[in-house]
């Protein structure tokens, strides 16, 4: 586990010391406080990963003090000691917040788990933040937005296989980012220091296929003036990323398997190989599955590099991150045209939050170029939000029945970031909690649904 901290506080000074042994004996570092006092003070002045707590306090009750400590540090982990028969304090803890509870008396092996269990969520949370600042540090992709709960899971499949040799297989409709996330998988890689090569597989030509992706040699066909390191070549070490790889010419799959299994590629006109050492990335907008039964995609290939599937979710399904992305692309367009715009009006703000975006991301950032174009006050209005196509009009949801679905997706999102925690949900609704379980009621949705969700964070990505 490493030298995480835990912050333990219990007034019976015997117990805690024996809690502190046990816990070093873990591999924690350790600070045992008697009093709420003194926890606070060091909750204050240092960074915990855990904090156990007492549920009964001579000098302060032990939810009031898990109260104060989350104040402190929101995404703190509180595991709450109870003593036996005494339940409902302990359903009490977890809607108002405690990430868990042990019944006293309870053995070492009961104490690793549940800590275990609450430092996993923490080591996650650290490991997207570091991927975040590395990416930005990078490539500055400043435009990797991830506050909803679809791309929080994303980002924490991208943590687990960033830092492997795996073959990954991204798939996603046109727009949503899928070179994104490729580029945010090298960029976290061993790899990171070699090359990123991109290849669009649906624009090429098919006869010019063979010689970009393996080089070719001096005159190996009419236009061959000079030899030309192919695309493996040039990413030999680094990663080599297939966009839209099922728009690749039959004939030329069959040749990319062999050197996927082989590691090594012929340049046209030569009969040595080159041995080549570049990890794979393919994304795809079309549902390779199906291409293999309708034969235009190989199935060996399609095992090949179908090791580990991601998928990016459209924009519809996570609508929690449209108001970041619209301000960030509002930010880089009004700086690069030297226009003083601030933000969007309510009305436009709804009016992006209602758009079905078909085209996804791609749509949205050119959205909010044409309205920086278009703007000629410091804040974008409704009437500057054209996303509709005519064509697409009649596919509408009427607008009483879009703000329903959006409203019940918006109280999901909500109850999942704060596992099911009523209070903290209605004040990041802006709702009086009477308010926020009536709109529960409405939409037959419970907070226990919500508590075994990973809590979400505004992360980018």
């Amino acid at each position: 586990m490493g030298q995480e901290r835990v912050l333990l506080i219990d007034d019976d000074e015997g117990l805690l010391h024996l809690l502190k042994v046990r816990l070093t004996a873990m591999g924690f570092q350790v600070v045992p406080c008697t009093t709420p006092v003194e926890a606070l003070e060091e909750a204050r002045n240092e960074i915990f990963d855990m904090a156990i707590t007492d549920l009964r306090l001579a000098a302060q009750d032990g939810l009031d003090l898990m109260d104060e400590l989350l104040l402190i540090h929101p995404t703190l982990p509180v595991l709450v000691l109870t003593a036996h028969g005494s339940i409902p304090n302990a359903v009490e803890a977890m809607q108002r917040g405690a990430f868990g509870y042990l019944t006293k008396p309870f053995d070492d092996k009961e104490l690793s788990a549940s800590i275990e269990k609450a430092l996993t969520q923490q080591r996650m949370r650290r490991e997207i933040q570091r991927l975040k600042v590395l990416v930005k540090e990078l490539y500055g992709l400043e435009n990797v937005i991830a506050a909803s709960g679809p791309m929080q899971a994303l980002l924490q499949q991208v943590v687990q296989v960033a830092d492997t040799n795996a073959t990954i297989c991204i798939a996603g409709e046109t727009g949503t980012g899928k070179e994104v996330i490729a580029r945010v998988i090298h960029s976290n890689s061993r790899r990171a220091r070699e090359s990123f090569v991109a290849i669009n597989c649906g624009a090429i030509p098919e006869s010019l296929f063979e010689s970009e992706l393996f080089g070719h040699a001096r005159g190996a066909f009419t236009g061959a003036y000079e030899s030309k390191r192919g695309l493996f070549q040039t990413a030999d070490g680094g990663t080599l990323f297939f966009d839209e790889i099922g728009e690749m010419p039959l004939a030329m799959q069959g040749k990319l398997l062999r050197a996927l299994q082989e590691r090594e590629v012929h340049p046209v006109g030569t009969s040595r190989p080159v041995k080549v050492n570049a990890r794979i990335i393919v994304a795809s907008n079309k549902d390779l599955g199906q291409a293999v039964k309708k034969g235009t995609f190989r199935e060996d290939l399609y095992y090949r590099i179908h090791v580990v599937p991601l998928t990016v979710p459209p924009l519809r399904e996570r609508r929690a991150d449209i108001p970041l992305l619209a301000q960030h692309f509002l930010k880089l367009n009004a700086q690069r045209m030297n226009k003083d715009i601030h933000g969007f009006l309510p009305d436009a703000m709804q009016k992006l939050m209602l758009s079905p975006w078909r085209g996804n991301v791609r749509e949205l950032e050119n959205t909010i170029e044409k309205a920086v174009v278009m703007a000629t006050q410091d804040m974008i209005t409704a009437d500057l939000i054209h996303y509709l196509d005519t064509a697409l009009e009649g596919q509408l949801k009427p607008l009483t029945e879009a703000k329903a679905d959006f409203e019940q997706g918006y109280l999901k999102e909500v109850l999942e970031s704060t596992r099911g925690n009523i209070s903290r949900a209605a004040l990041i609704a802006g709702r009086y909690r009477a308010d926020f379980y009536k709109l529960l009621r409405k939409y037959r949705l419970h907070p226990a649904d919500a508590k075994a969700v990973e809590p979400k964070n505004s992360e980018k990505t």
